[in-house]
């Protein structure tokens, strides 16, 4: 006889559950349930296998956990250091050099913590980073729970924790190594930018990714003065240079994108490069507007990221997921432009596939981790909840986060973290503020 069915370790019965996988879908009356920190049922909830635990949850909506596609975690430090500056003047005078006398292993390790915090408490269940002492952001990610890609900052001068370009690259090289098959973190080479690197360097990095099959995470046409600074000094555009180099491609996230021409857009769609999205740094550093909608139309996968709390303020990818879908409308001349089911999309499955992580999270699938997110609506200001997504892309904030789920794990329950001190964070985060800025509290 077939050994019985082992009940579930867990059921979630939610008012409306969206999987974002088959698009445009809301099921009413339906529950998940969790198997070993995977998605192992989904269904109407009248039909729902034995549970060792039930979560009701009415009035949430429960979606895939949020993917911020982009940022650099431990710069929540510099949160408000610097404001109202254009990109470049607030890069060389104030980040890089606050960055040289602050940033060692101690500064990564408590603002990446403070950042996880942020964002878990905001719905995310995964992020990228991009920033230096790569081994301690993973060290963080380990122990919190959350799920993370983590980038290797490449540059042609020294950076803190890498003296040399050689030496950056070897500690990339060894740290993809240790965690190959780590459950919840993957490591991809992080080339900073093609006007800080030669073509000697990215050939490398190209030679290294390809021996990998590594995510290669860049910044990429982020201002128009980067394009034009790069026709002026060596007549290409920096997206035909890295194609030159063999360097777009499924594995690449090309990050801001704000100036696509149209052999920019042929080169994106023909080497299936994904482009991340970061409205509102792009807003607040005036450095343009990526075209959402036409990148989308032409079959562009397109993911979302709040870049860095310094440059932003905030981690919060619900409101930048809103900002993106009214810009997108803006830019696009549409209202139809991003509508609220694509905007979801954009911040879920097309970040795990934009992270190459598809087959792990980004819908809930059955088979897929539990990375899950229940939002709130039974509050005044959601009233009356006509269509739950639009509810939660238009009129919801991040303080409608009540639970979270990575891998099956509750990391949030009703908007606690479980794995970590909130008063303690905050407390480290003061002091850190009262270092950088002189006071002595």
């Amino acid at each position: 006889m077939p050994s019985p069915t082992p009940p579930l370790d867990l059921l979630l019965a939610p008012a409306w559950l969206v999987p974002v996988e088959p698009a445009g879908v809301v099921l009413q009356g339906h529950a998940l349930g969790i198997r070993n920190g995977l998605i192992a049922w989904l269904g109407p909830r009248e039909r729902a296998p034995q549970a060792l635990q039930v979560r009701e949850l009415p009035g949430c909506l429960l979606t895939p956990g949020l993917i911020n596609a982009h940022g650099h975690a431990a710069m929540t430090l510099f949160r408000g250091l610097a404001d109202d500056l254009p990109l470049m003047t607030w890069l060389k005078e104030h980040i890089w050099p606050a960055e040289g006398r602050w940033v060692d292993e101690a500064f990564v390790r408590d603002g990446t913590d403070l950042a996880i915090a942020e964002q878990l408490k905001g719905g995310i269940t995964c992020f990228a980073d991009m920033y230096f002492f790569p081994r301690e952001a993973c060290g963080r990610v380990h122990r919190s729970g959350i799920r993370a890609q983590i980038a290797a900052p490449l540059l042609d001068f020294p950076i803190p924790g890498a003296r040399t370009p050689e030496e950056g690259l070897h500690q990339a090289i060894e740290l993809f190594g240790d965690l190959r098959h780590h459950p919840r973190i993957s490591v991809a080479l992080g080339p900073h930018a093609p006007y800080t690197l030669s073509d000697a360097s990215l050939e490398k990095i190209r030679v290294v990714a390809d021996q990998l099959d590594a995510p290669v995470h860049m910044h990429i046409h982020e201002t128009a003065g980067e394009v034009e600074q790069a026709i002026a000094d060596n007549g290409e555009r920096p997206l035909a240079r890295l194609a030159r180099l063999g360097l777009l491609g499924p594995n690449l996230q090309a990050v801001h994108m704000t100036q696509v021409s149209d052999d920019d857009l042929a080169l994106l769609v023909e080497s299936n490069t994904s482009v991340v999205h970061c409205p509102e740094s792009n807003l607040k550093l005036a450095s343009g507007f990526c075209p959402v909608e036409r990148l989308w139309q032409a079959g562009v996968n397109v993911a979302v990221g709040t870049d860095g709390a310094a440059s932003n303020n905030d981690l919060d990818l619900l409101g930048e997921t809103r900002t993106a879908a009214l810009l997108a409308k803006a830019v696009a001349g549409s209202a139809t432009a991003l509508d609220a089911h694509r905007a979801l999309r954009m911040a879920t499955l097309n970040g795990a596939r934009a992270l190459g992580l598809a087959a792990v999270t980004g819908s809930l699938q059955v088979g897929k981790a539990a990375d899950v997110v229940a939002f709130d609506l039974n509050g005044l200001l959601q009233q009356p909840v006509h269509c739950p997504v639009s509810q939660l892309i238009y009129a919801t904030g991040r303080d409608c986060v009540k639970d979270v789920w990575v891998a099956g794990q509750p990391l949030l329950l009703d908007r606690r973290l479980t794995q970590m001190d909130e008063t303690a964070l905050a407390n480290t985060a003061r002091a850190w503020g009262a270092r950088i800025s002189g006071r002595h509290e």
